[in-house]
């Protein structure tokens, strides 16, 4: 098992750092405005928001770890009984999947300043999203009426957990989500909106990836 988490933590850190700088490179000779004719700025610089969005998700990766950590050690004592997950958080995972693409496709469009495509494609991502957030609560319902409570095993407790803290990060992403939403809906230039298209797609990449692998996780144990 440990292995295993190993493993894949491995193929997230490699996966990130790809998505990382295929979304935060910083290309000068391609930008409107580019960084070396800006006073008092070298062509290293970058943006505020992006350090704050990297920062946000080293700490966040550490919070996960930390809870990965815990389930690991607790799973070991007597009294763990593993729960039976929900075939429905299959189909979450798809919607999860398909709300990254939707931001990576509308990432390509404004880069490109192709606002009908842009609404199009935050629309797509933020319906999904939604849609995954309620699977999560119908699931919960489920397993409430299988019994498993979560304060009747320690391994409910843990599955509860986690998947709540993951969505409390998405509702975080929804709010930034629906900011740029509304901009864009009233009128916004597409090209004016693309870090914040850029910083959402790398944050919605970053929540799908943790979140396959806590699926991973509840469903080996």
């Amino acid at each position: 098992m440990t292995f295993a988490l190993v493993f894949l933590a491995v193929i997230m850190a490699t996966v990130i750092g790809w998505l990382l700088r295929q979304s935060l490179n910083t290309q000068p000779w391609q930008a409107d405005d580019p960084l070396e004719n800006r006073p008092g700025r070298g062509v290293i610089a970058v943006e505020p928001a992006k350090i704050a969005l990297l920062s946000f998700i080293a700490v966040a990766t550490s919070l996960f770890a930390l809870f990965l950590s815990a389930y690991l050690m607790r799973m070991k004592m007597a009294d763990w009984s593993p729960l039976t997950e929900p075939k429905l958080l299959w189909l979450n995972t798809g919607l999860l999947v398909l709300a990254s693409i939707a931001f990576q496709l509308t990432r390509s469009a404004a880069t490109r300043g192709q606002l009908p495509t842009v609404k199009t494609g935050l629309i797509a991502g933020g319906v999904c999203t939604t849609l995954f957030l309620l699977g999560q609560l119908v699931a919960w319902q489920q397993l409430n009426a299988g019994g498993y409570f979560m304060t009747g095993n320690p391994a409910n407790a843990f599955f509860y957990v986690l998947t709540a803290l993951h969505g409390m990060h998405l509702l975080g992403g929804m709010w930034v989500w629906g900011r740029t939403t509304a901009r864009v809906l009233a009128g916004a230039d597409a090209r004016s909106v693309r870090l914040s298209v850029e910083l959402c797609t790398v944050y919605w990449h970053y929540l799908l990836l943790v979140w396959i692998v806590l699926f991973a996780l509840l469903l080996s144990t």
